[in-house]
């Protein structure tokens, strides 16, 4: 009893639990009292006349003294004789039947009589429940008098007072049994269901993705009623919800590798900073275009690669150039310049776009020197053809990008490549110009450039022949993963 009685107490916690409480408890004892009320007027009532009862002494003394033609002055004198010491009759006053006193004693009621006199018991309870006043009519006295008396109803007071605090306990009582019931019967039925439900509901935000650790003590006991169906419905509820989740978790995986797939391809066929440009500018779609004022193209031709293709598998004559061209890539990387595309047999690659670059040239031709190193060991040759200047860059096409350059130092770098000496890398004059301090040149002399006339180019003049090697090696040993590659392409498991 005592375990059932905590249990029921702790459960006031409950927000719900003490609304519930209060409002049967209030609900109870507001009806309590409202049957009490009237109760307590009879009782009240029914005391009273108790006090009424007891004074028949005098009446009865009056009467007798009445009929035996007693004089008027000596009828209350003849009754407060009789009286007990311990009467609670504490005065009366004698009327003639028009109203007109005739004697008293004691306490003089506060019940007056009118002129007109009584035709029936009046009474009058007064001094704040202490006094009460009882008027007998005539006909109680062969009508000639008219009797009125004091009774001290201190007592009605002190019994209507104990009845009351009484009629209190019990109604606190019953309201107190009859809530810690409802509230006992509300924990079996409602409350730690309903607990049980809060619980489990914040459980499922955060099992929602993963429905098989999920436990719901709610469904361990599910009545047959409502509150067992909102349960029963917040089961089938998580179920679909945790479907849809899980379905959306693998359709948002998948949505995302293809994203980083698609990412990675924007970004290998173009420039990483236009990439991102690209990316976040496709809902607008402006056209992505730059001037860069000063930047050095390269051009690159496999010479004698067209002889090779006709007499070698086409497998073989693509996973060849795959490998130089990897080769390629990798320098572009390394010197920190952009390979802009490949032709064919050509490549392109220009320093200085789509970031500017301060020494641009020199890292194009350092380039170059590593791109004549890297085919030595292959039976073709290049031949390469550089040029500085202004050129405009951007992205063209919708279904298929491509970043590309346009403008006259293009063409110039173009016409370098395709007059220019196999084996050999020529410069023009504007990127002789910047360096000429670094590297050494030989100076060809004006040559006919179609469309341009006569221009002065310069071959570049490696300090040994083996130069150039030495420079990739250079390169290579700075930076293992680049080494293992050319290894790869160049001379198998070795030097």
């Amino acid at each position: 009893m005592v375990s059932v009685l905590q249990t029921s107490l702790g459960l006031l916690k409950s927000r719900l639990s003490r609304k519930i409480v209060t409002s049967i408890f209030l609900s109870l004892v507001v009806i309590e009292f409202v049957v009490f009320i009237p109760s307590y007027r009879q009782r009240r009532a029914d005391k009273l006349r108790e006090l009424e009862t007891l004074s028949q002494e005098v009446i009865a003394t009056i009467k007798a003294n009445v009929m035996l033609d007693m004089l008027s002055t000596s009828l209350l004198v003849e009754a407060q004789t009789a009286l007990k010491t311990d009467s609670i009759i504490l005065g009366a006053v004698l009327y003639s039947e028009a109203g007109e006193l005739i004697d008293s004693f004691g306490e003089m009621p506060s019940l007056g009589v009118p002129a007109s006199g009584l035709s029936r018991v009046e009474t009058q309870l007064v001094e704040s429940g202490t006094r009460y006043d009882v008027a007998w009519p005539s006909q109680q006295f062969q009508d000639r008098y008219i009797l009125v008396i004091r009774h001290d109803a201190n007592s009605v007071k002190r019994y209507m007072v104990q009845y009351s605090l009484l009629i209190l306990l019990i109604v606190i009582i019953i309201a107190a049994f009859v809530t810690l019931v409802t509230i006992f019967m509300l924990e079996r039925m409602l409350i730690n269901p309903l607990l049980l439900l809060r619980d489990d509901l914040c459980q499922a935000a955060a099992v929602v993705d993963r429905p098989q650790i999920a436990e719901f003590k709610s469904l361990k006991h599910v009545q047959q009623d409502e509150l067992g169906e909102v349960i029963r419905a917040f089961a089938w509820m998580f179920g679909q919800i945790s479907q849809e989740v899980q379905e959306r978790q693998a359709a948002e995986i998948a949505l995302r590798g293809e994203q980083e797939k698609t990412e990675a391809l924007l970004r290998n066929v173009l420039p990483v900073a236009i990439a991102n440009r690209l990316k976040n500018d496709l809902s607008n779609r402006t056209a992505i275009a730059s001037r860069f004022e000063n930047v050095t193209i390269l051009f690159a031709d496999i010479v004698g690669f067209t002889q090779l293709a006709a007499k070698t598998a086409p497998t073989d004559l693509v996973c060849q150039l795959n490998d130089i061209f990897s080769i390629f890539d990798a320098l572009a990387e390394r010197h920190g310049l952009e390979k802009i595309k490949t032709i064919g047999d050509a490549y392109m690659v220009v320093g200085g776009v789509p970031a500017p670059m301060e020494n641009h040239a020199a890292a194009v031709m350092a380039m170059a020197i590593d791109m004549q190193a890297a085919v030595q060991q292959h039976p073709f040759k290049l031949r390469i053809g550089i040029n500085t200047g202004p050129v405009v860059a951007g992205v063209i096409g919708k279904k298929k990008f491509s970043y590309d350059l346009w403008g006259d130092a293009v063409n110039i770098a173009s016409r370098m490549e395709s007059h220019g000496v196999v084996g050999r890398i020529q410069v023009s004059a504007d990127t002789y110009e910047l360096l000429k301090a670094k590297y050494s040149f030989e100076d060809r002399g004006c040559i006919d450039i179609k469309g341009r006339g006569q221009a002065r180019t310069y071959l570049w003049l490696p300090a040994s022949v083996h130069t150039g090697e030495a420079v990739i090696k250079t390169t290579a040993n700075n930076d293992p993963h680049f080494q293992q590659s050319l290894d790869r392409v160049l001379w198998g498991s070795g030097e």
